[in-house]
């Protein structure tokens, strides 16, 4: 168990958990988006990685009315960026478009509330995702994470850290709101 991990299982207690619901955790890119879905606080087997296109469709299916959908959002880190963070920009606003009531938080969000640190490295997400669901197990004997791989980490973040309690983005300007 690394530090950040210890400080999640410290802080348990004290986090505001959601309750039980279906929550759509979305990784979103410029051309290829994943998600995954948790049910109950339990990783489902319907996962995806697909082409854009496809994982609109995907999501008409999948989704519920009654389902959370929450979706990591690009922030500024005061770095230039190029072609593919404004073409990730363009299907998060086809998300939107398509699905008001998506919830959006940003990567300092998921770090935060899943390792206690901003500064957190994707090792450390993974590993703290890996204290909370378990590891991937075998073709024979599958674990939670079993299958997961990629984006599908970030997408699981994403929903993990919602569930947890994260503060969402505010698109109003001045910030984040809870």
């Amino acid at each position: 168990m690394n530090a950040f991990s210890r400080q999640r299982e410290n802080s348990r207690e004290s986090t505001n958990m959601k309750p039980d619901t279906t929550i759509i955790g979305i990784d979103p890119g410029n051309t290829h988006s994943a998600a995954v879905v948790l049910h109950h606080g339990q990783i489902s087997p319907s996962h995806v990685y697909l082409p854009n296109e496809e994982f609109l469709v995907w999501l008409d299916v999948a989704a519920s009315p009654s389902d959370t959908i929450v979706c990591e959002m690009i922030a500024s880190y005061g770095m230039p960026v190029g072609r593919e963070v404004f073409e990730t920009c363009v299907f998060i606003g086809k998300l939107i478009e398509r699905y008001p009531r998506i919830l959006r938080v940003t990567r300092t969000q998921v770090k935060s509330t899943i390792c206690h640190s901003a500064k957190a490295k994707d090792s450390n997400i993974r590993q703290a995702l890996l204290d909370t669901y378990g590891p991937p197990g075998t073709k024979n004997s599958r674990g939670q994470t079993y299958g997961l791989s990629g984006d599908k980490w970030a997408a699981l973040a994403v929903a993990t850290a919602y569930r947890a309690g994260c503060t969402l983005y505010d698109p109003q300007p001045g910030g984040l709101s809870l």
